[in-house]
């Protein structure tokens, strides 16, 4: 192996680092899933599985319904799970949905396809056609139209984010009119650890000390996202950076809660995107949680995430 050139050593160790990454959060979920209080019922929430968003028989086109106790009409909630767009699904990402639908939300947890086989922008097209499926059935399941917000955590962050853009700017591609045309925004975008431009992730190393095996997750993102991506626009791919332009919506940006732990390489695009938002007038409430790592929220035995979790509830309270 010394006698790789070194294209084919990070290449090979992109592989297996990808690989260590993928198969410990899989893991992580299945074992945390066998927990007694990981049963929906538990908490009075009724979960049902597997409801397609597209008809085309794609298992990445499909999302669950996480249905809390009592006659409705609930507040929605649409979730789209994180995974650098490369791993992951709604089936992860669980433990996400369970804790807003015990808060009292109607959650569609939402799968989308993976880069890099399905690169930019095929996750955010997925995201805004499960957006326009919520509209038109949150009603059927007990949820109240009027009150619909969007979250997501990491790849997740970035594709809510866009959808708000999508719907609140006039843009030219085919998937963004149809939901600025739709005539509806989230009420509030909870955007947690958010990478906000994918575009120069090296700029990671150059503002960071990061350790190699970090520096290579944040990178492949980049690459498989974008890498083989014929998208004339990267604005939908970089929101922050459209924010940072002081473009201005044609309807109001809605409010914005932006958790981030200090320990997070990310964290910067946090503190860009809170900028950029104030500036556009827009509310932006960013929250620094001391020590805490990516996703570290997900966590949610832990003193820290459960503070998370009471922010956002707290924030959503008042906005959605």
């Amino acid at each position: 192996m010394s006698s790789d050139p070194p294209g084919r050593l990070h290449t090979l160790r992109r592989a297996i680092g990808a690989t260590v990454v993928d198969g410990f959060f899989r893991g992580a979920s299945r074992a945390g899933a066998l927990h007694p209080l990981a049963d929906p019922k538990a908490h009075g929430v009724e979960r049902i599985r597997d409801i397609p968003y597209l008809d085309d028989g794609s298992p990445e086109h499909l999302l669950d319904v996480y249905k809390p106790a009592g006659p409705g009409p609930h507040p929605v909630l649409l979730y789209i799970h994180g995974g650098g767009f490369r791993i992951l699904s709604k089936d992860t990402h669980w433990v996400m949905a369970l804790a807003f639908a015990r808060r009292g939300w109607l959650v569609f947890n939402a799968s989308y396809r993976l880069a890099p086989a399905n690169p930019f922008p095929a996750g955010l097209e997925d995201t805004c056609a499960a957006w326009e499926w919520v509209l038109a059935n949150a009603a059927r399941y007990g949820g109240d139209p009027s009150r619909v917000v969007v979250a997501g955590e990491s790849a997740g962050a970035n594709l809510v984010t866009s959808l708000a853009v999508a719907a609140c700017y006039e843009r030219p591609e085919a998937y963004a009119r149809r939901v600025f045309d739709a005539g509806v925004r989230p009420r509030a975008v909870v955007a947690s650890c958010g990478l906000f431009q994918v575009s120069d992730t090296a700029r990671y190393r150059r503002e960071h000390k990061l350790p190699w095996w970090i520096a290579d997750r944040v990178e492949e993102v980049s690459d498989a996202y974008l890498g083989t991506s014929t998208a004339p626009s990267l604005d939908l791919a970089d929101p922050l950076c459209l924010f940072e332009r002081a473009e201005r919506p044609a309807h109001p940006l809605p409010p914005f809660f932006l958790p981030v732990g200090t320990a997070d390489p990310l964290i910067r695009d946090t503190r860009r995107m809170a900028l950029a938002l104030d500036a556009l007038g827009v509310t932006a409430e960013a929250r620094y949680y001391p020590g805490g790592i990516h996703a570290f929220h997900a966590f949610v035995w832990r003193s820290q995430a459960q503070q998370c979790w009471r922010d956002t509830y707290d924030f959503l309270d008042r906005h959605g």
